[in-house]
């Protein structure tokens, strides 16, 4: 079984892939390539929306099922891929961050959401009731970082006000617009299921 780690790095091989063929000089060959890689996303988007929606349709049971896809680490990533996500961005951010408080309150801190932008730009706020050690501050930026990637890794960046200011740039998610290569989307999007990606 695929885990976390080996799917990004499985992400990370296919986006180096597009690189490679982005800079192919014969231009059919480009051309046939994307198109081929087009119609394997599209196929692949059409059966797991098709799939999610006869989960769905089992009621109680199938809401169990889609609660337990978006905790297993290959099954959310894959729904994010194709814009599947049951839950949308921020609600993967905030639930994230509800699950990093009770550690930040043990050292005296919290975090709120500022702002999320269009793009997948993420602003949070952390405020502290003492001045912590370096290594404190240092280890609750990662407990933040770590939580919102782990819910989020389709955002673009994440900035923490309150802790030393600093770019996080996710890597390892390869949005399906960047496979695809020229901003096609897949079959789910196309009828209007424009989830966060």
């Amino acid at each position: 079984m695929v885990n976390r780690k080996e799917f990004q790095q499985r992400a990370q091989v296919i986006e180096a892939l597009v690189k490679k063929i982005d800079g192919v000089s014969d231009p059919d060959l480009r051309a046939s390539t994307k198109e081929l890689l087009q119609a394997l996303m599209a196929l692949h988007g059409a059966g797991l929306e098709r799939m999610m929606e006869i989960v769905h349709q089992s009621g109680e049971p199938g809401a169990a099922l889609i609660a337990s896809f978006e905790r297993d680490d290959l099954v959310k990533g894959l729904l994010l891929l194709h814009g599947l996500h049951p839950a949308d961005l921020q609600t993967r951010i905030l639930q994230a961050l509800e699950k990093s408080r009770p550690y930040l309150a043990s050292h005296g801190g919290n975090v709120e959401l500022i702002s999320l932008d269009d793009s997948g730009a993420v602003k949070l706020r952390v405020s502290a009731n003492s001045q912590g050690c370096a290594s404190s501050t240092g280890a609750l930026k990662v407990t933040i970082e770590d939580a919102i990637y782990d819910a989020a890794p389709d955002i673009t960046s994440l900035v923490i006000e309150g802790l030393a200011e600093e770019r996080f740039s996710p890597g390892g998610f390869v949005p399906v617009e960047q496979l695809l290569g020229n901003g096609l989307k897949t079959a789910s999007m196309v009828q209007g299921n424009e989830s966060s990606l």
